[in-house]
């Protein structure tokens, strides 16, 4: 999935963009914590599997054709005056490549992809890419050490919320996880922009109990949702 296709999905217009930084400005006047909102089409290309899966659905359909050789080699005998064997062989070989990219091509469709791409890789792909971008955005170098990171990855249809040591320390992942189950059934239902100001405005609200501002309370994070796709930023 491309970063066009992902902005279609989510169908977030510049006013929303605008409404989602502003819920986060809101929701950080009341706590010295820093929120910061990502959203990716996909974690990983998964490429490899969309391969492999080609490649042994090839396999299947040129088994499938070894019996029909005789019969295949016969039709192949009426198509060329001078008919030789290296036809039949140059017949598998051709439908060997057009039956990879037919398939390679079918497998990177959104529906079809999730078929093939084992569940443990696209959790373990948009772990990965979640704690990449906490390091790239700066969230964890925050002077307090209290900045959370609220994930999206579009594809694989999870919501992972990240929060720095200082968090951790008086906050348990299990109720970032909540809040994360909740977005993620608020994306599915397509309501993009609901799901982001309520999951902004429920870690603003459990920020500012754990967290509440101080007479100094700099903004160490841009507020506004960012766009990923593969690693570039819009």
């Amino acid at each position: 999935m491309t970063q066009r296709t992902l902005l279609k999905r989510i169908a977030l217009s510049d006013a929303d963009f605008d409404e989602i930084r502003n819920a986060v400005v809101d929701a950080e006047k009341n706590t010295n914590g820093e929120i910061a909102l990502a959203i990716t089409a996909e974690s990983s290309s998964y490429a490899f599997w969309e391969l492999f899966a080609a490649s042994v659905t090839t396999f299947i359909l040129l088994l499938c054709l070894l019996p029909l050789a005789p019969s295949i080699d016969a039709w192949l005998g009426t198509l060329f005056w001078n008919h030789m064997q290296w036809h039949l062989v140059g017949f598998y070989i051709l439908v060997a490549f057009a039956t990879m990219a037919v398939f390679y091509l079918l497998y990177n469709i959104p529906v079809v992809d999730k078929l093939v791409i084992p569940a443990g890789v696209r959790h373990c792909a948009v772990e990965n890419r979640a704690m990449r971008h906490f390091a790239e955005s700066g969230v964890y170098c925050t002077e307090n050490h209290s900045g959370i990171l609220i994930f999206v990855s579009y594809f694989e249809h999870e919501v992972k919320i990240l929060a720095d040591i200082g968090i951790s320390k008086k906050i348990t992942q299990d109720l970032w996880n909540l809040i994360a189950d909740e977005m993620a059934a608020s994306l599915a239902r397509k309501d993009v922009k609901q799901a982001f100001l309520h999951a902004v405005r429920q870690c603003g609200d459990l920020l500012a109990q754990n967290f509440p501002a101080g007479a100094v309370n700099p903004d160490e994070i841009p507020d506004g949702l960012v766009v990923l796709e593969n690693g570039a930023v819009l």
